[in-house]
């Protein structure tokens, strides 16, 4: 096989790290070659604290991947998250340069220059930046103005941006494994492209993606980005719970939650018992299934409580006819589906990566939505935008050779 063919997606997570292999050929959907998962260290909440124990914690997942795919790693598309992601709708607006009044691919980036040219915090840095629409002399809802006629091009965008600092400690996590990082991208923006139709982003949706330590939420609606955030909870707070609640070891906690514990509190008998040493905990000790259920529940109802709180911000609450896809860990817990339906009093399902081939059976899991959505966001992104602007904005040492990969 021809060097160069493979594209790599790195998914770092507070819990895990995921990194899943995509190989290029003509004609073809993206071919799934190679897929890890192993335990993420020194990243807290989607944000790397500790810089030595988070890149030999990478290079240890690079490593299996190299081995198993027998090439070397040496650039890799890179998904972001953690509370410090924020988005903000922003609009920007330029004269049509040439003189017959036709819109050109440079009128197109300079008009999205314009939108970026927002006044932010000095620690901030813009991520990402897409297009709603564009808008030709008044005229609204243009999703490709090339070849338009008119005097004035504007658009309306969303920015996604982060905290500077971050976003550095998280590139010299990358860069101290002698491998680069060809794209960032925002993990839940990139978890959408793997899980959502152009139908579904043409109704209205919301991608909810519960990772170990915080929730992603990105809202479409008529194929265009309507909002972006990072609620500052996750699946690792549930464990986190009931370790408190019953005065257990976190690994035990972890495991109890794996295999007994249910989004939702219906229907448990007050009567069922869990006897801890079945999954290696303290011999005699037992716990109430309901009680455990009860300290789960409670911190899914304050998840969705804010997943509300964000939809009526944007004023999408109980409006989005596609509802809400659920991706990441935290999605995989029984009854979660329905919980959801319940308190966002909209449809609810659970979303695989699609639209890939090849070893398929070892992706097909809604935490591998990020990892896949990263190589088909950089495969499919670039060509959403009109003219090829870059989506990408404010990283100088992002590398070129993905144009050159294309076959």
């Amino acid at each position: 096989m021809a060097k160069g063919n493979y594209i790599f997606g790195l998914d770092v997570g507070s819990v895990n790290l995921r990194c899943v292999v995509g190989e290029i050929l003509p004609n073809l959907p993206l071919q799934i070659v190679g897929a890890n998962i192993s335990e993420a260290r020194g990243i807290r909440k989607g944000q790397v604290i500790d810089i030595d124990d988070a890149s030999d914690a990478i290079e240890k997942n690079l490593e299996e991947i190299e081995r198993r795919i027998g090439e070397r790693v040496e650039n890799v598309i890179v998904s972001i998250g953690g509370p410090h992601i924020q988005s903000i709708n922003s609009r920007g607006v330029v004269a049509i340069s040439r003189a017959d009044g036709e819109v050109s691919e440079d009128d197109v980036s300079r008009v999205l220059k314009a939108a970026e040219a927002i006044s932010l915090p000095k620690n901030k840095e813009v991520i990402h930046i897409l297009p709603r629409e564009f808008i030709v002399d008044k005229e609204r809802g243009i999703k490709d103005p090339i070849g338009m006629h008119g005097v004035r091009l504007e658009v309306e965008a969303e920015v996604i941006f982060g905290s500077t600092p971050y976003i550095n400690n998280l590139i010299k996590a990358i860069e101290e494994t002698g491998r680069s990082f060809n794209d960032l991208v925002f993990s839940t923006l990139a978890a959408s492209e793997a899980v959502l139709s152009k139908r579904q982003k043409e109704l209205g949706v919301a991608v909810l993606d519960i990772g170990g330590g915080s929730t992603g939420l990105s809202v479409f609606e008529e194929e265009s980005l309507l909002s972006s955030s990072v609620l500052p909870i996750g699946a690792s707070h549930i464990t986190n719970d009931i370790a408190i609640a019953f005065q257990l070891p976190i690994d035990i906690a972890e495991k109890l939650k794996l295999k007994y514990g249910i989004a939702k509190n219906d229907n448990i008998s007050k009567k069922e018992e869990i006897k801890l040493e079945e999954i290696g905990g303290e011999e005699g000790k037992v716990i109430s299934r309901k009680e455990l259920v009860e300290v789960i529940e409670a911190r899914n109802l304050e998840i969705l409580e804010l997943v509300t709180k964000e939809l009526k911000r944007i004023q999408r609450e109980r409006l989005l006819p596609a509802g809400v896809v659920l991706v990441g860990g935290g999605a995989k817990m029984p009854g979660m589906e329905e919980l959801v339906k319940r308190e966002l009093h909209l449809p609810c399902q659970i979303g695989f990566p699609k639209d890939v081939e090849g070893i398929v059976d070892k992706i097909d899991d809604p935490s591998f939505a990020t990892a896949v959505g990263l190589l088909l966001f950089k495969l499919k992104g670039e060509k959403n935008i009109p003219g090829k602007a870059k989506i990408q904005k404010g990283f100088s040492r992002i590398k070129k050779w993905f144009e050159e990969l294309l076959p």
